[in-house]
């Protein structure tokens, strides 16, 4: 029997356990990890390097980067927020760094780092980590006693509360469901987009700064045959700025990241197939590239267009968009017809692409979806519905961009569900 079981042997699971035995260290604390390996997201994060948080430390501004969870976070992330994840981390003699964008890892750059950590406190503290040990069963037990059953694969255990941190597991779902919780459909909430088109064919590794907007999944138009000033623009469903990177399959990057996030629910509705409309130079709209260009066909009139590079971007995307155009590879401004620059001026700001599928990003698993966020008390992190039941980390309807923020609401979670639970929350 114990007194606390924690159902996940994940970033939240451990993190929760960890802080549980440090608060109460005559409690009995137990995590059930199905598998052989615990910690396997925290393993593969940041390409194996554990991308721990971000150096954010605004709870305001935190909240901001959850497509699912903005609202409900905002006061466990006053309670616990990143700049007391890096105090754990250095309290037990690991350094963080923060690179460029905001993201922070280890200082060995090895998630093995964080991994030793975990399972170096668990068993200082006396956590017993039970691995091979699926759940099956969870059910709440009659009279008195401890409240909870669980029954693994190998045993059933009996617990007096318990804390679910499977993460996205819909076995443990159903459970839960069973239960009487209600859960979100799990889609998934990070990944990329796929896409063939020759104008970015052959050029990934590409990067760039623009403006992407979801539209309508419907045919592609063909190239404009009406003038600029009278061609009403399609207004977009979503849309998102931010870094683009063209790839072997499509696109990616922090633009399109943003995109799959917090359009989870519409993009999983329309199948990821749908059309973007992307602006390559943000700061410009059509008309006032178009009047740019104008002016480049007066002062470069002997240059070929496809040499002359004449707005801020990567040159072989510049060479895929010309060609795109109708302008032949020798084609020299003077030659070049207005109504081709105007075709070029679409390109450039107002340029849309076909999208077929999607593709995973890098080892990010997220989904949108899990326990319904109004069953939640995001004071304690316990169940609205079950007594002595908490959950912590992504089985919740809680998800984020990529950054380490997904990371920062396991933390969080498991933070508070310990302080509820090692101060004898009644609630």
């Amino acid at each position: 029997m114990f007194d606390v079981i924690i159902i996940g042997g994940g970033a939240a699971g451990f993190y929760c356990a960890i802080h549980i035995a440090e608060a109460c260290p005559d409690l009995k604390v137990a995590i059930l990890e199905r598998g052989k390996e615990v910690l396997g997201k925290v393993k593969v994060s940041g390409g194996g390097r554990c991308n721990v948080t971000h150096a954010e430390f605004d709870p305001r501004e935190l909240t901001k980067n959850y497509p699912r969870g903005e609202k409900e976070l905002l006061g466990p992330f006053h309670t616990y927020c990143s700049g007391d994840t890096m105090a754990f981390f250095e309290k037990r003699g690991i350094s963080l760094k923060i690179e460029s964008d905001g993201r922070m890892f280890p200082v060995s750059d090895s998630s093995q780092t964080i991994i030793d950590c975990f399972l170096n406190e668990a068993d200082r503290l006396g956590v017993q980590v039970l691995r091979h040990s699926a759940v099956t069963d969870v059910r709440r037990c009659d009279g008195g006693g401890p409240a909870w059953e669980i029954t693994s694969i190998k045993n059933t255990y009996r617990a007096r509360k318990i804390v679910v941190a499977t993460g996205s597991n819909p076995k443990i779902w159903k459970m839960m469901e069973k239960l009487g919780h209600r859960i979100e459909p799990a889609v998934p909430s990070l990944f990329t987009f796929n896409i063939k088109d020759d104008r970015i064919a052959g050029i990934q590794g590409i990067s760039t700064h623009a403006v992407v907007e979801v539209l309508e999944p419907r045919l592609l138009q063909p190239k404009v045959t009406i003038k600029l000033q009278s061609k009403k623009k399609e207004k977009p469903l979503m849309s998102a700025e931010g870094p683009l990177l063209i790839t072997h399959w499509g696109m990616s990057g922090p633009a399109i990241l943003k995109l799959s996030a917090w359009g989870a629910q519409l993009l999983n509705e329309l199948d990821y197939r749908f059309r973007i409309r992307i602006n390559w130079l943000p700061e410009y709209h059509t008309e006032g590239v178009l009047t740019l260009l104008m002016h480049i066909k007066e002062v470069e009139a002997k240059k070929t267009v496809l040499r002359t590079k004449a707005v801020d971007i990567p040159r072989r995307l510049w060479t895929g968009l010309v060609k795109a155009s109708g302008i032949a590879l020798s084609e020299k401004w003077a030659d070049v017809s207005k109504l081709k620059l105007e075709y070029l001026a679409q390109q450039l700001t107002q340029c849309e692409f076909q999208v077929n599928g999607k593709s995973t990003f890098k080892e990010e698993f997220v989904t949108a979806g899990g326990i319904d966020l109004k069953e939640i008390d995001f004071r304690t992190f316990k169940s609205r519905i079950l007594p002595d039941l908490y959950f912590a980390g992504e089985v919740i309807n809680v998800d984020a961009i990529t950054g380490g923020f997904n990371f920062q609401n396991a933390w969080t979670g498991g933070y508070v569900a310990a302080q509820a639970i090692a101060g004898g929350d009644s609630r």
